[in-house]
């Protein structure tokens, strides 16, 4: 039987966003809240709505559908509030300290109202194992296994959940790490763990130590979250392959991700730069992209240059340097807690604040009416009339602007200001603070956000998009029709991804060529190895070659794309120089052609492709009259609003604003002095006519 339905889905902190593309390539929407209980209530809920709009059940499109792709926020969210497994750290006798001194731990070591940020595991649950290991792979030190048993039996007694094991130079002989894993097997059967160096073989001591913790402390409540949603799924009727999406940027299996859940770490807004790179594209913008990805709970920001996706080992969640690090491979991508979601409140100075707290899903904004009470963004845009009450999310859930008021009113009362305001000021400071992510993920990388193109994606995007644009003064800015649920599209341009890497130190000056290329081979054949595991053999492949390099003395390295798979000779070695410098002047304005370059670790990533749909399959609508207005506010008194409807809009009609358009999961903000285009694939081309305070 051939299947004839692609399905991915996204689930949020407040949302779950579902994208489901027809054998033709046209794709359709379905937004459900999040069941923060049993995920697939409200997964099915959003498959339904999706294919209604076809026509049909949901249980008929699982029946047809060969692909299911599936992303979720729960990982993140679990390692920002600690919600995970009680988890054990085995380290070498003599650091007990790595996690607990990060790679600094606070931004401004002089700021003392700030208290040092908590190891991600307790040190309380820190176990120091004898034995040791040199840089050389020397063992100087023989692993004590009668202490390593008596530690495991003392974590059977207390009840661990999981075991997170990171010795030091394990990347270079693995051999104690194996035997602790052996020795967990047989005393605490059925316990996860995770050895730091088959996770992540990386040089960083603490990089590595941080993603080996996160990594054990996910594996029982992941392991459970995805087996109960496979069994789900399965159950309603699904046959077909099942993927997850994983923070690289690509699809894993189910297996996979079971044995490494940190992949599913920024996995969802990890897919909105493919997105938006597949739309910048089809649009004729390309080039260097910044995509705003603005959901319930958090404003992502992402980057792509040259069509291609930036990638980094940096990825902190709850703050750089005073959070949590993945260290792993991921998208780069910046996240604030700022969203539809995020919850305004009046500080014991008097000031108007907006976030990072969020309402969620459960209750949510005081406007869903669900029990929220506080005032959000959302919130905000109800009162100044953006949202319509009867068309929230395409007329399936009714919003209570009535609670909405109310809930603003208790901040005018508490600042002396009237609700509109408020309400302006509310969405004002949501805004100041998206525009400050942008600039620290681009400013900082020496990309100019004026010459960039600025994708807006996420349920809330377009609530204030233009005014983002307006301030970084950005002249291609675009939303697309699947603007709410970029993520979860982005699933449909993805492709299976699996990376490995190894540490191998060389300089450029005394390059063992050999070393180097029988590291590569080593990497090259455990990607092939994989895709032979996930049965996809018969499919199309590509192999990427990274080297993260720096100059001597320096702390940090940089991914520098190869593009050769093996060293032939010293020309491929001015080729790595020469792209590093290329690289790191492009980074930082500085190259030092005379400095030799530094390579500390290898990687080598495999992209299995799968079929995608086209982008470009959205048939036109008719044109319609426009007859209805709505009082709305934009900073000066209400002012009467044309309401356009997609059926409303032809393409390539210029809509200026003041305007709002609904579109059936999201509402475009047209302000005064900026207006929006229909292109032929009907998305909207957003222009900033003037620059407006």
């Amino acid at each position: 039987m051939t299947m004839s339905y692609q399905i991915s889905a996204d689930t949020g902190g407040t949302f779950i966003d579902v994208v489901i593309s027809a054998p033709d390539g046209h794709k359709t929407m379905g937004k459900a809240l999040t069941t923060h209980d049993r995920v697939s209530r409200g997964l099915f809920e959003a498959v339904d709505a999706a294919a209604a709009t076809l026509g049909r059940s949901g249980g008929d499109i699982l029946a047809e559908t060969s692909l299911f792709i599936y992303g979720t926020t729960r990982a993140t969210n679990a390692i920002v509030t600690r919600n995970v497994a009680k988890t054990a750290y085995l380290t070498t006798e003599g650091f007990p300290d790595v996690l607990v001194l990060k790679e600094g731990g606070k931004s401004d070591g002089h700021d003392f109202t700030k208290p040092y940020p908590q190891p991600y595991i307790p040190k309380s649950r820190t176990f120091e194992v004898p034995g040791r290991v040199t840089a050389e792979g020397d063992v100087v030190t023989p692993l004590d296994e009668d202490r390593v048993r008596s530690i495991l039996e003392t974590l059977r007694d207390q009840h661990f959940e999981a075991v997170a094991v990171c010795l030091l130079w394990s990347v270079v002989n693995s051999e104690h790490e194996l035997i602790v894993g052996r020795l967990i097997e047989e005393i605490l059967p059925g316990v996860p763990y995770t050895l730091s160096h088959q996770l992540l073989p990386i040089i960083r001591e603490y990089r590595r130590a941080s993603a080996t913790a996160i990594d054990a402390s996910l594996k029982p409540l992941m392991q459970h979250h995805f087996r109960q949603l496979e069994q789900d799924v399965r159950a309603a009727g699904y046959a077909g392959q099942m993927l997850v999406s994983t923070s690289i940027g690509g699809v894993m299996t189910i297996d996979e991700v079971i044995a490494a859940p940190i992949h599913t770490a920024k996995s969802g807004p990890a897919m909105a730069p493919l997105a938006g790179v597949t739309y910048s594209t089809l649009e004729g913008l390309g080039g260097t992209m910044i995509v705003c990805d603005t959901g319930g709970t958090t404003f992502d920001v992402g980057l792509s240059r040259g069509g291609q996706l930036v990638h980094s080992r940096d990825t902190w969640l709850g703050g750089t340097w005073e959070g949590d690090l993945l260290g792993i491979s991921s998208v780069d991508i910046r996240s604030i807690g700022s969203g539809g979601g995020s919850i305004a409140w009046v500080d014991g100075g008097g000031l108007l604040r907006v976030g990072p707290q969020s309402a969620g899903s459960e209750p949510g904004p005081a406007c869903y009416g669900r029990g929220g009470t506080e005032a959000t963004v959302s919130d905000a845009a109800c009162v100044l009339g953006y949202f319509n009450p009867d068309y929230f999310l395409g007329g399936r859930m009714g919003l209570d602007a009535q609670a909405a008021h109310r809930a603003l009113k208790v901040i005018a009362d508490r600042l002396g200001l009237g609700v509109h305001e408020t309400a302006w000021g509310i969405l004002s400071l949501a805004s100041d603070a998206m525009v400050k992510a942008v600039h620290e993920i681009t400013v900082a990388q020496g990309i100019n956000p004026r010459e960039s193109t600025l994708v807006a994606g996420g349920g809330a995007a377009g609530i204030n998009i233009l005014r983002i644009a307006q301030e970084l003064g950005s002249e291609n800015v675009l939303l697309p029709n699947l603007a709410s649920a970029l993520s979860a599209t982005g699933m449909h341009f993805a492709d299976i991804v699996k990376e490995e890497s190894a540490a191998l130190l060389v300089t450029s000056d005394a390059f063992d060529t050999d070393r180097v290329n029988a590291t590569l081979e080593r990497l090259e054949t455990r990607v092939l190895d994989f895709r032979g595991r996930a049965g996809l053999g018969g499919d199309p492949y590509d192999i990427e070659v990274f080297a993260e390099a720096r100059y001597p003395g320096q702390g940090w390295d940089i991914d520098v794309r190869l593009p050769m798979r093996r060293f032939a000779g010293p020309g491929d070695v001015r080729d790595l120089v020469e792209r590093f410098h290329s690289l790191h002047e492009s980074l930082f304005a500085i190259r030092a052609d005379s400095s030799p370059v530094v390579v500390t670790n290898w990687k080598v990533r495999i992209s299995v492709r799968l079929e995608h749909g086209d982008a470009l399959t959205v048939p036109p609508a008719p044109s319609r009259p426009v007859v209805v207005h709505r009082d709305c506010y934009f900073g000066a008194g209400l002012v009467s609003t044309p309401i356009y409807r997609p059926h409303h809009l032809e393409v390539g009609q210029l809509v200026s604003g003041p305007a709002i358009i609904e579109e059936p999961n999201t509402t475009l903000v047209v302000y005064p002095g900026t207006s929006a285009r229909v292109s032929t694939a009907r998305n909207y081309i957003l222009h900033v006519d003037e620059v407006s305070a």
